[in-house]
C-alpha cells in the first residue's frame, strides 16, 4: 500500500497519454472551425435571415465532408447526437420496417415470405454497449429475437460461415462492428456484405439489412460504405480528433435503404432525425472529415524487457487488427492491469473500453470472448495511440511499465 501511495502520479511527471480507443484532442482546425460557427453561423438553419443561412450553408458542406469521408452521397447522412444514437436508430429501423413489411405482406392475399413472428437481429459477442444493450433490451420487451454470434477463439472475429449460418426467414438486420475496441481486430464486413446481397436477390424472403459501426476504424484504416456494402454505417467524431457528435451512413434514406425517426418535432434532417441542429458541432465534424489523415503510429516492444512475462491479446493468426491497437497482459499474480496503471507514473491508458469503467475490476468480457483465459485477462492493458505519439514516447511507457511491474513484485 506504502508502494502505490508513493507511486501515485504527480505533476513532477509528464504525462503519456495512450488511450485514443476512448476519446482523441480535438485538431487545432476543428476547434477555430467550432469557434468561428458559434460566432458566425448562430442562427437558426431552419431561418431566412443571414445568420440562419450561413448556419444551413455551414451544415450542409459539412455533409458533404462526411459523405466524401465515408464514399456516400450527401443526402445519405443523417447528423445525431453521437454513435449511440445512430446505433439505437438502426436498431429501432430495422425492428420498424420488419413490422411494416409484415403487415405489409399479410395484407396481400396468399403471399408468403417467411416473415412471420418476431424480428431477428443478428449481431456478435463483441459489440459495443450501445449495440449490445440495445438488442438485449429489444430481446428482454419481446419485440425482437436476437442471435449473438460468437467471435472465433482462433482469430478474435467474426467468421462468415457463422453469421450466414445464424440468418433465419425473418432475420431484418446483421449489425457487426467494423473493428473492435479493445482488441483492434478488423471484422469481415466485405464477405458478410457479399454473402447477404445473395440471400437477399431471393425475392420470396424479407431483405436483411446491414450495419457496421465504424467508431473506431475512421482515421485509422480506410473506410468506404460502398466498398464494405452496408446499408448502415455508423460515424463518432471524438474517435478522430473530432467533437463529440456523430453520423449515420444510410444508402439511400428513405428509398433504397429505410430509416424510420426515434424522434418527432419540426422536421430537421428530413424528419429522420428533428430537433434544431447543433451547428457548431456539426461545422467541427465536417473540419475533421475535410482534414482526415491517417498517419498512425504502432506499437511495437520486445517482451525479453519484461523476461517474456506478456501475452498479447490482440495477434490472432489471419486477422488484421486496427495499427494503433496493442492489448497486452503483463503475467503475475499482483499484475493485474488496474494495479499497474494506478502505479505508473507517466502512462494514462485503460484495462479497456471507458464505457465498461464501472464494472469494477472485473475482467474484460470482450478478451475473454477472444479466448483468453481469465487470469490473463485481469492483467490486460488497452495501449492505443494517435497521431502525437512518438517513438520516444512508446519507449518511455515501456521502461515505466518496466518499473512499475520491478517494483510491484519487490512488494510481493
Amino acid at each position: 500500500q506504502r508502494l502505490e501511495t508513493s507511486r501515485t502520479p504527480s505533476r513532477h511527471f509528464p504525462r503519456i497519454y495512450m488511450d485514443y480507443n476512448a476519446t482523441t484532442p480535438l485538431e487545432p482546425e476543428v476547434i477555430q472551425a467550432i469557434s468561428e460557427a458559434l460566432q458566425d453561423a448562430w442562427g437558426n438553419p431552419s431561418s431566412n435571415y443571414i445568420a440562419g443561412a450561413k448556419a444551413k450553408a455551414t451544415i450542409n458542406q459539412s455533409r458533404e465532408n462526411v459523405a466524401r469521408m465515408v464514399g456516400g452521397k450527401a443526402e445519405d447522412i443523417i447528423f445525431t447526437s453521437g454513435g449511440t444514437e445512430a446505433n439505437n436508430m438502426v436498431l429501432h429501423t430495422a425492428v420498424e420496417h420488419f413490422r411494416r413489411s409484415s403487415r405489409a405482406a399479410g395484407q396481400r392475399e396468399g403471399h408468403r415470405n417467411g416473415s412471420g413472428g418476431l424480428p431477428h437481429i443478428i449481431t456478435s459477442n463483441v459489440e459495443h454497449d450501445s449495440v449490445k444493450l440495445v438488442a438485449e433490451h429489444l430481446q428482454k420487451e419481446g419485440k425482437a429475437d436476437v442471435t449473438y454470434v460468437p467471435v472465433s477463439k482462433m482469430t478474435a472475429r467474426v467468421e462468415v460461415e457463422d453469421v450466414i449460418a445464424a440468418l433465419r426467414p425473418n432475420t431484418c438486420l446483421v449489425s457487426i462492428m467494423l473493428a473492435n475496441n479493445e482488441t483492434g481486430v478488423i471484422m469481415p464486413i466485405p464477405e458478410i456484405s457479399q454473402r447477404i446481397k445473395c440471400l437477399n436477390k431471393q425475392q420470396e424472403r424479407l431483405r436483411v439489412l446491414l450495419h457496421t459501426d465504424a467508431a473506431q476504424a475512421l482515421g485509422k484504416i480506410r473506410v468506404d460504405a460502398c466498398e464494405l456494402g452496408v446499408d448502415y454505417l455508423t460515424v463518432v467524431g471524438h474517435k478522430f480528433y473530432g467533437p463529440r457528435v456523430g453520423a449515420l451512413f444510410v444508402n439511400g434514406p428513405g428509398t433504397r435503404t429505410p430509416l424510420y425517426p426515434m424522434l418527432f418535432g419540426g422536421g430537421q434532417e428530413r424528419n429522420f432525425r428533428p430537433g434544431t441542429e447543433n451547428t457548431a458541432m456539426i461545422a467541427g465534424l465536417g473540419k475533421v472529415c475535410f482534414l482526415l489523415r491517417m498517419r498512425v503510429t504502432g506499437i511495437h516492444f520486445s517482451s525479453a524487457v519484461f523476461n517474456n512475462k506478456i501475452r498479447f491479446n490482440s495477434h490472432y493468426p489471419g486477422s488484421d487488427i486496427l495499427p494503433n491497437t496493442c492489448n497486452v497482459s503483463i503475467l503475475g499474480p499482483s499484475l493485474q492491469g488496474w494495479r499497474v496503471l494506478s502505479n505508473c507514473r507517466k502512462l494514462l491508458a485503460s484495462v479497456g473500453a471507458a464505457c465498461h469503467s464501472d464494472s469494477g475490476n472485473r475482467p474484460s468480457h470482450i478478451l475473454l470472448s477472444c479466448g483468453v483465459p481469465s487470469e490473463v485477462a485481469a492483467g490486460a492493458l488497452r495501449l492505443s495511440v494517435g497521431r502525437a505519439t512518438t517513438k520516444a514516447d512508446v519507449d518511455a511507457v515501456v521502461e515505466d511499465l518496466r518499473e512499475t511491474v520491478r517494483q510491484l513484485e519487490e512488494m510481493d
